[in-house]
C-alpha cells in the first residue's frame, strides 16, 4: 500500500521550471545526483570514524551507475548513509530553505545561465525531470531495517514499503529518449564534472577484448570499470596538475558553469600540516550580499569531510572565495567552538588570509585586465577588510582601486602616491552615492585649479569605511568635505580676507542659525558662490544617508558649514544691497544642498524667491 502526497507549492513551480524551461544543458542533471550521493557517502564516512554505533558497519563507500537501454532507465546508486520515510518527504517532497524562492528571483531568462544556478541554491535533485518523466528513488538508512520507495511523475509522488540490501539510496531514472542511456556519453559527462568526487564511480562498460597479438579474435565483453579518479585534487603535486582539471574541480565543488578567474593551491608543511586549494569565482555567487550566505569552503580533516556550513574559516570580507581546507591534527568530530578557537585553525585561517591577498595582489601586477574583472566582483566585499582595525587592513589597502578626478578607469592607493605633488601633504577624496555629482561638485574646484588628484568614491561601502581609514603608506587619507583640509589648500592665490565681508557673514549667520553651523569665507572655490562642509569630526551627508539605511534614524541633527567665495559678485552686489540678504542667504543654502544631492526641506519656498529674485533681474 503506497501513501500518496502533493509537492509543496514552490516545488511544483520549480518542476514546471526545470520541464519546460531548462532544456539547455540537461547534462548537470547527472552532476548534481552524483554529488548528492557523494554528500551522503560523506556524512556516513564520517559517523563511521566519530560515532560509536556506526564504527561497526563494514562497507566500502562508492557509486554505481547502470544503464537498462531496453527499458531506457538509468540509476544512480550509493551506499551512504541513507534516508528513512520522514527525510524523503523533507528532502525531496518540500524544499526547507529559500531555495526555489532565490532560484526564481535570480532567473536572467538565458536557459544556459539559469540552468547553472540549479545546484547553487541546493535543488539539484529536481532537475532529472529534464530528461526523466518518472523517477524511483529506493533508499535504506544505514543501522535501519526499513526500506522505502519514493516515486513521482512530476505531478505528486507516493511512498510505499520496498526491499534493498545494503544501505543506501538508489535513483532510478525512466528516461525520456535514450540520449542519456548511452554509456559512452554518461562517462564523459562523469569526467567533466565528477571526476574527482573523492569516492569511486563504477559503471559497465563495453570494452574489446583480444587475445595477446591477435587483434582480430577480440571481441566486446562488459566490464564493471571506475570511471572518475576519485583523487583528492588539493592533495596532488600541483606540477601533476593541468588548468583544466582545476577548473573542472571548482565547477563541481561550486556548480558554477563559468571557469574561476585563480585558483591558489597550498601544501603547507612542518609544525601544522595542512593543503588549501581556494578559487577566485569568474561571476558572483547568488547571495554575496546575503546575511545568510553559504560558505564556499569545505573542511576536511584528513580527508575526512567535516562541513561545509562554517563560515569561520576565512572572515566575510573573502566570502566569494570557493575551495578546500584540509587539515591534518584536528579531532573529526571538530565543533563549531575549535574552529573559532583552536590554535591550529586560527593559524590555519591566518596563513590562508594572506595567501589569498598576496596572490590578488600579484595578480594585480600581472595582470591587470583579470584583476579589474575579479575587482568589478568583488571589490565592495574586499573593501569590508577596511572597516574597524583588523591585521589585514593594510594588505587589503594595497588591492582596492578608485575612480580619479584626473585620470580614466581605476587608480591604487600607490598609484595616486606615485602621482602626488611635491608639496602634497594628504591623498585627498570625495565620496558619495552618484559619481556625476561627485565629479563636477564645487569642492573639486580648487583641487583642480592647483592640479590635486582626488579619488571619487561613489560606492556605499566607502561612506563606512573610509572615515575609519586614516592614512595610507603614513601618508594622511582626508575626505575634501571636511573643514580641516582648509589649511592644506590654502595658498596666497586663494587666500580671503574676513574682513571683506564681515557685515555679510554676522548677516548670514544669524538668518541661517538653526541649519548650519557656520557662514565662512571659502577658500576652495573659484566658480561657484558656495558650498557645503562638516566639521572634521561630523559624518558628512553621504555618511548620514548610509547610516540612516542602517537603521539609524535616531541620529542627532548634523549641521553643516555654509562656505560662501567672497570673489563672487554676487556678494559683491550684496553688500550694497542688503535688502536681498535674508531672500539670498537662504536660496544659497539650498542651492549647496542640491549640488550635495540633498532634498531641500520647503520646495515651495524655494521656488518663491527664486522666482522674486528672477522677476527682480529682467
Amino acid at each position: 500500500m503506497a501513501d500518496k502526497f502533493e509537492f509543496q507549492t514552490e516545488v511544483n513551480d520549480l518542476l514546471n521550471l526545470m520541464i519546460h524551461s531548462l532544456y539547455s544543458n540537461k547534462e548537470i542533471f547527472l552532476r548534481e545526483l552524483i554529488s548528492n550521493a557523494s554528500d551522503a557517502l560523506d556524512k556516513l564516512n564520517y559517523l563511521s570514524l566519530t560515532d560509536e554505533a556506526y564504527k561497526s558497519l563494514n562497507y566500502t563507500p562508492r557509486i554505481d551507475i547502470s544503464v537498462n537501454k531496453e527499458a531506457k532507465t538509468l540509476t544512480i546508486s550509493d551506499n551512504g548513509i541513507g534516508m528513512n520515510k520522514d527525510e524523503l518527504i523533507a528532502n525531496l517532497g518540500t524544499i526547507a530553505r529559500s531555495g526555489t524562492k532565490g532560484f526564481m528571483q535570480n532567473l536572467s531568462g538565458d536557459a544556459k545561465k539559469d540552468s547553472s544556478l540549479i545546484g547553487q541554491f541546493g535543488v539539484g535533485f529536481y532537475s532529472a525531470f529534464m530528461v526523466a518523466n518518472k523517477i524511483e528513488v529506493v533508499s535504506k538508512k544505514a543501522l535501519s531495517d526499513e526500506v522505502n520507495k519514493w516515486t513521482s511523475d512530476a505531478k505528486s509522488y507516493e511512498i510505499s514499503n520496498s526491499t534493498k540490501e545494503s544501505h543506501g539510496t538508489s535513483i532510478t531514472l525512466y528516461l525520456n529518449d535514450e540520449e542519456f542511456a548511452d554509456t559512452w556519453k554518461l562517462e564523459g559527462i562523469i569526467k567533466k564534472y565528477s571526476n574527482h568526487i573523492p569516492y569511486a564511480i563504477f559503471m559497465d562498460k563495453e570494452e574489446y577484448v583480444a587475445p595477446s597479438g591477435d587483434e582480430k579474435e577480440g571481441k566486446y565483453e562488459t566490464k564493471n570499470v571506475q570511471i572518475n579518479k576519485a583523487s583528492a585534487l588539493w592533495r596532488m603535486n600541483k606540477a601533476s596538475i593541468k588548468t583544466q582539471e582545476y577548473n573542472d574541480f571548482y565547477k563541481q565543488i561550486s556548480h558554477d558553469s563559468t571557469d574561476p578567474l585563480l585558483h591558489i593551491h597550498t601544501k603547507a608543511e612542518g609544525k601544522i600540516e595542512y593543503s588549501t586549494l581556494f578559487y577566485v569565482p569568474g561571476s558572483e555567487p547568488f547571495d554575496l550580499f546575503r546575511v545568510d550566505y553559504q560558505s564556499g569552503v569545505k573542511l576536511y580533516v584528513k580527508r575526512v569531510f567535516i562541513t561545509d556550513d562554517a563560515k569561520e574559516l576565512l572572515p566575510p570580507f573573502l566570502r566569494f572565495i570557493r575551495g578546500v581546507i584540509d587539515v591534518e591534527d584536528l579531532p573529526l568530530n571538530v565543533s563549531r567552538e575549535i574552529l573559532q578557537e583552536n590554535a591550529i585553525m586560527r593559524s590555519v585561517k591566518e596563513q590562508s588570509v594572506k595567501k589569498i591577498l598576496s596572490e590578488l595582489a600579484k595578480l594585480k601586477e600581472k595582470d591587470r585586465e583579470k584583476y579589474i574583472k575579479f575587482y568589478t566582483f568583488f571589490g565592495k566585499v574586499l573593501k569590508e577588510a577596511l572597516y574597524g582595525f583588523g591585521n589585514d587592513k593594510e594588505a587589503v589597502l594595497d588591492l582596492v582601486l578608485f575612480k580619479s578626478s584626473k585620470r580614466d578607469g581605476l587608480i591604487s592607493l600607490k598609484e595616486y602616491k606615485e602621482g602626488m605633488k611635491e608639496d602634497q601633504k594628504s591623498i585627498y577624496y570625495i565620496s558619495g552615492n552618484s559619481e556625476n555629482m561627485l565629479r563636477n561638485s564645487p569642492l573639486l574646484e580648487s583641487f583642480k585649479k592647483n592640479d590635486i588628484e582626488v579619488l571619487i568614491m561613489d560606492e556605499e561601502i566607502d561612506t563606512i569605511v573610509m572615515p575609519m581609514t586614516n592614512e595610507f603608506d603614513k601618508i594622511p587619507m582626508k575626505s575634501i568635505s571636511h573643514a580641516d583640509i582648509d589649511d592644506e589648500i590654502k595658498s596666497e592665490e586663494n587666500s580671503v580676507d574676513e574682513s571683506k565681508l564681515t557685515n555679510t557673514l554676522v548677516k548670514m549667520r544669524e538668518i541661517l542659525k538653526d541649519d548650519v553651523k557656520d557662514v565662512k569665507l571659502s577658500s576652495r572655490l573659484s566658480d561657484s558662490v558656495a558650498v557645503l562642509i562638516y566639521d572634521k569630526n561630523d559624518p558628512d551627508f553621504a555618511m548620514q544617508m548610509m547610516l540612516k539605511q542602517m537603521g539609524q534614524n535616531d541620529l542627532p541633527k548634523v549641521k553643516p558649514i555654509l562656505e560662501i567665495n567672497p570673489n563672487h559678485e554676487i556678494f559683491t552686489k550684496l553688500e550694497t544691497n542688503e535688502l536681498m540678504i535674508n531672500d539670498i542667504s537662504r536660496l544659497l543654502l539650498d542651492m549647496a544642498k542640491i549640488n550635495e544631492g540633498m532634498n531641500i526641506e520647503n520646495p515651495a519656498q524655494f521656488s518663491k524667491i527664486l522666482t522674486k529674485i528672477m522677476t527682480k533681474a529682467i
